[in-house]
């Protein structure tokens, strides 16, 4: 089949832009990716207990954006489900983000009204406030507050998530961790919060589901694809047509200024024979007593019934980035800083000069990215591809 476009990477970047060039505009499309399933990190499977986990970390959908919402809703029957995690602090488990009820549990109760009252007044009451803001705070008892969240829930997860200080890392990332002047113990305040009903592999079946849509899995890019003058090659011949690629950038230009840093991920899977392991979905241990960030438990996650009493949880250790290890092999996170950025910025002058290679997704752009986000990049940049038809 002569092809008129070539994804790389079926991840939400990827398949979304190949379902809508399939189905929207009659486009023939190959879908590369180096891995053996659909799906991307978001790749989910029943495994041999019955449990149906997502095998590169929790993902839960969630967004303020209408047309994102609609869009995904097309492609499977999905449920409402509002994610809660509790930290475990000095033995205790109290909601993340740190709100009200956890100072009320961390704190004795005349103090913890005095501290409530003022972040009311001073920030005003559904508000959130970055960790590293409520520091700066010069009354006592709201210093007193921020230095026990930044010291046992901040500090040592942030090191260990992301091998840095944190005034080393960037201020986005930061201030996704805030305080929350509220009751309200959802992780996500997004009006739309859902799970897909069956997984997210049958979400992403279903969009690459196209008479339109080829896909090889097992293939590396780099062994089709090449560049030589700034023009694309496929299979050693030119390609007029255009490629959209989300993986990374200093792959695809064979590591020609030195890689750039990304943190990884590795997960422990255990099966428990108990109906449920934890309260809720997510616990984090934010302390250093514990190499690992969290424990997921997928069942509270599905809302799966199982006809005995077992559950599978996974824990999760952050470490750094390495493409030649089977176990830190996955580029999870970049690391934003100015000299990366720096670096990255020389690969995205190489690119820019390809007519016909478009870039989206968090490890194309080198930015830190949600589901919701990364479909919404998506669609913009099937817009564009639109507009040049």
């Amino acid at each position: 089949m002569n092809y008129d476009y070539i994804v790389v990477g079926c991840g939400f970047a990827g398949a979304t832009v190949a379902e809508r060039l399939a189905n929207h505009s009659n486009k023939k499309v190959l879908v590369i990716d180096k891995r053996d399933a659909i799906g991307g990190n978001m790749y989910d499977f029943v495994d041999n207990n019955g449990i149906l986990i997502h095998k590169y970390g929790p993902h839960l959908f969630h967004t303020e954006s209408k047309d994102v919402y609609e869009y995904l809703m097309k492609f499977g029957e999905w449920f409402f489900y509002e994610h809660r995690v509790l930290g475990k602090i000095h033995k205790k488990e109290v909601p993340i983000p740190f709100n009200i009820t956890s100072i009320k549990e961390c704190f004795y109760e005349e103090t913890a009204e005095k501290m409530i009252k003022i972040l009311e007044k001073e920030f005003g009451k559904e508000k959130k406030i970055p960790i590293l803001e409520l520091r700066k705070h010069r009354d006592k008892d709201i210093n007193k507050l921020a230095e026990f969240i930044y010291e046992n829930v901040f500090l040592y997860y942030t090191m260990k998530q992301w091998g840095q200080k944190p005034n080393e890392i960037d201020p986005n990332v930061t201030n996704r961790v805030p305080v929350f002047v509220s009751l309200d113990d959802r992780y996500f305040q997004d009006q739309y919060q859902f799970m897909p009903v069956g997984g997210y592999s049958k979400i992403f079946e279903a969009m690459l589901k196209s008479e339109n849509i080829d896909i090889r899995l097992n293939t590396d890019a780099k062994d089709c694809i090449g560049i030589k003058n700034n023009q694309i090659l496929f299979e050693s011949v030119p390609f007029d047509g255009k490629v959209i690629y989300t993986g990374s950038l200093d792959e695809l230009f064979d590591y020609e200024y030195g890689e750039l840093p990304y943190r990884s991920l590795e997960f422990e899977f255990e099966t428990i024979n108990k109906n449920f392991f934890q309260k809720v979905g997510t616990i984090n241990y934010p302390t250093k007593e514990d190499s690992f960030t969290r424990i997921t438990e997928f069942k509270h996650m599905t809302m799966q019934k199982t006809p005995n009493n077992i559950t599978t949880i996974m824990r999760e250790y952050p470490c750094q980035y390495d493409k030649n290890s089977k176990n830190a092999g996955t580029p999870y996170y970049p690391i934003v800083n100015d000299k990366n950025l720096d670096l990255y910025a020389k690969y995205f002058s190489k690119a820019d000069k390809i007519d016909n290679l478009y870039l989206v997704g968090r490890l194309a752009q080198y930015k830190y990215f949600n589901m919701d986000l990364i479909i919404n990049e998506a669609l913009q940049v099937y817009k564009k591809l639109e507009e040049d038809m």
